[in-house]
């Protein structure tokens, strides 16, 4: 089955090249489409996708990153890999960069993926096996609160996720204990059934809501490991995105 990875990307000139290294390595023996969608990057970044990505194949060959910062197709243990960048005109937001990003998927199964090197696609095998192998899940969340690896950072962010998902798990009668991680993977058939329309990182409440209320889909979750940046290294979600994420609650429960 092939794995749809679709990731947005905002001013991650330092961290794209490794990102997609990563993400080419995982799951080595799946067939896999990364679709990057630069949102009208400042930095430097859709100069660097143009230059290295365009559409870029590779069919039993590792992707690397050489010394200048750029990619590379070697021989390795890879196989078919196919990347493609995607480019907005005008700053949309991350929900606007991921609607973009799954209007082009033709994969079966879709995962979310930052940029930002905060996530590891190393953590996907357990969930691509819980849909595409075990067949027991339809979507599956990553947590950042099940034991792995976790840095430890900024506890107004930790509250609030905690409330943000306590408050979803009342209204959709749920046990999720991240709504607001990156890491959601689903079937395309989950795929086909969503509206999205936030622009924004709303756009995690939207999914949520939707999938929820379908009351048709296996949810299951599993722990990941998380290397959060500081705003010094580039995070960007603050404390405005999470009084946003209650209002979506109510907004995303009735629309």
């Amino acid at each position: 089955m092939k794995l749809a990875v679709v990731i947005p990307a905002y001013n991650e000139r330092q961290t794209i090249a490794e990102c997609l290294a990563r993400v080419a390595a995982a799951l080595p023996e799946v067939p896999k489409e990364i679709i990057v969608i630069d949102d009208c990057s400042r930095d430097g970044t859709r100069d660097w996708l143009e230059g290295n990505v365009g559409d870029l194949t590779a069919e039993g060959c590792a992707v690397t990153v050489n010394a200048d910062g750029d990619l590379e197709v070697a021989d390795g243990p890879i196989g078919h890999v196919q990347i493609r960048a995607l480019y907005h005109q005008q700053n949309k937001g991350k929900g606007g960069a991921l609607q973009t990003g799954l209007r082009a998927v033709s994969g079966d199964i879709v995962v979310i993926q930052d940029a930002d090197l905060e996530y590891d696609p190393d953590d996907w095998r357990e969930m691509y096996r819980l849909i595409a192998e075990k067949r027991v899940a339809d979507v599956v969340y990553g947590s950042r609160f099940y034991g792995r690896p976790h840095r430890a950072l900024y506890f107004h962010h930790y509250l609030a996720n905690r409330l943000i998902s306590f408050l979803f798990n009342a209204m959709y009668d749920q046990t999720l204990t991240d709504i607001e991680v990156c890491y959601k993977m689903f079937t395309r058939e989950v795929l086909d059934t969503l509206r999205i329309t936030a622009n924004d990182f709303g756009f995690e409440v939207q999914f949520s809501a939707q999938v929820a209320r379908a009351r048709r889909w296996r949810i299951y979750e599993l722990g990941i490991s998380y290397y959060g940046r500081t705003y010094l290294e580039g995070k960007k979600i603050n404390w405005k995105d999470g009084v946003k994420a209650l209002w979506y609650l109510l907004k995303y429960r009735f629309e």
